[in-house]
């Protein structure tokens, strides 16, 4: 049962759509510069939000969750005109003399569902989107960061009436109500468990959604990496955020003869970034609830601990932790770990972990350290996934030229620059035809001599 609240919201948010003010480009324009004027307005309760709900300090917050939102809109200002134009492709020869186009179209009343990690960057993303692209929008942020989420609603509301743009916020049952709508609609960030339930819901409605979610995202060392680069940047990827990244580094496969020297100089990495104490460093951030907190505790195994392993439950503190030797049947290897914890599996043949990876659910990101062209090729065409990067990590998702999404079971869809604006549009197929001749009147049954003729053509 829809709750009468968010019924009659997204009925004001119907209306207003159908009222046509959305689909003129100066509208969608305009509607961007407020959202980033007020973003801006705001950009020191954003931090502080983030701060309380993740411990992630001053200039961490702006870059992973502000400068991106800056970026996209500009784009978006930039382009927009040119996305949304009428696009004419080519027409048949038997359909001539006709034209055809290309209509791009809002869908309407979108719902974007944002979770708890990256609060404010992962639900700004897709709006930008959805503006772009001349939709309505209800919000909903996690509960989970509840500071974030209440500066969110006080920023929507500041630029934009409810009825364009509005916040939804609460806990599961209200997310629940909100899948009930038959909005035109959906984009889903978060687990793939709850990614199951919320395509479940749409396909109730027949609702198109995007579903961005996640997965155990490998970081392959060959033996011909440069291991200086390939420790640095997985313990960058891997324990920024503590961990907390759909695309970090789940665990690190590594070539058997280079294995110990990659962990000597992946722990030097971690110590350089975060000191010998990273409780104490300002910018290492901590895990999000005590039941998330609970469940990575549960994923430790001590006795394969060569790095970290130092908690604290009161702080939500996981000190960025190596695992190895890591198995493919250890119980941190049965999901994606969504925390500082990094496994390394050492391995002897490419082709058999290869084939270990292809075995598994198509993960989110995939990152290679080699230095082989030919190695390259081989792991790009032979493993599937959502993207990923060459001698480093989860840097391909801050290029708007990049669509940004995954496959199988780590999502469906993309977005970011020109890919967030397709998503979030209808494309319309027109085919013009005028009053003289068309294909009609030859494939009418009267001898069917021309007809003949034009099928043999064809062939």
């Amino acid at each position: 049962m829809v709750n009468p609240a968010i019924q009659n919201l997204y009925q004001s948010q119907k209306v207003f759509f159908h009222s046509g003010k959305t689909r003129e480009i100066g509208f969608r324009i305009d509607a961007l510069k407020k959202l980033q004027e007020t973003i801006f307005a705001h950009e020191k309760d954003i931090c502080a939000a983030v701060f309380a709900d993740l411990h992630k300090e001053e200039t961490d917050a702006y870059a992973t969750e502000i400068s991106g939102i800056y970026d996209e809109i500009k784009n978006a200002v930039s382009n927009i005109r040119d996305w949304a134009a009428r696009e004419k492709v080519p027409t048949p020869g038997f359909l001539m003399p006709s034209k055809s186009y290309i209509y791009k179209e809002p869908f309407g009343v979108t719902l974007i569902i944002a979770p708890w990690n990256y609060p404010f960057q992962l639900l700004m993303m897709p709006l930008v989107g959805a503006i772009a692209a001349g939709n309505t929008a209800i919000l909903k942020p996690s509960e989970w960061s509840s500071h974030t989420a209440a500066v969110i609603e006080r920023i929507i509301h500041t630029a934009f009436p409810r009825e364009y743009i509005c916040v939804a916020q609460g806990g599961v049952e209200e997310t629940r109500s909100l899948l009930e709508l038959p909005v035109d609609y959906i984009f889903f960030t978060g687990s793939v468990p709850v990614g199951k339930e919320v395509m479940a819901a749409a396909a109730r409605n027949l609702t198109p959604l995007t579903l961005e979610l996640g997965g155990k995202s490998p970081a392959i060392v060959h033996e011909s990496a440069n291991l200086h680069t390939a420790s640095k940047r997985i313990s960058f990827g891997k324990f920024m955020n503590a961990g907390q990244t759909c695309i970090a580094p789940d665990y690190v496969l590594v070539h058997e003869t280079v294995k110990d020297a990659f962990i000597a100089a992946l722990i030097k990495s971690i110590q350089k970034f975060y000191g010998e104490d990273a409780s104490a460093h300002p910018r290492y951030c901590r895990i999000i609830s005590d039941r998330h907190f609970q469940r990575l505790m549960s994923l430790l195994d001590f006795s394969k601990m060569v790095y970290g392993g130092k908690t604290s439950a009161a702080d939500r503190y996981i000190e960025p932790t190596i695992l190895s030797p890591a198995d493919w049947k250890d119980k941190i290897m049965q999901e994606e770990i969504f925390g500082p914890i990094l496994p390394v599996i050492p391995y002897s043949s490419l082709d058999d972990i290869i084939d270990k990876i292809n075995k598994r659910p198509k993960p989110l990101a995939l990152y290679m350290f080699v230095n082989d062209k030919n190695i390259r090729k081989k792991i790009i065409r032979e493993t599937s996934f959502g993207g990923g990067a060459v001698n480093n990590t989860i840097m391909h998702i801050v290029s708007h030229h990049l669509p940004f999404g995954g496959v199988g079971s780590s999502g469906l869809g993309c977005y970011h620059g020109k890919y967030s604006f397709d998503t979030f549009s209808h494309t319309k197929s027109i085919l013009r035809s005028y009053n003289l001749t068309d294909a009609v009147d030859i494939a009418a049954p009267r001898g069917g001599k021309f007809m003949k003729f034009i099928l043999k053509l064809a062939r």
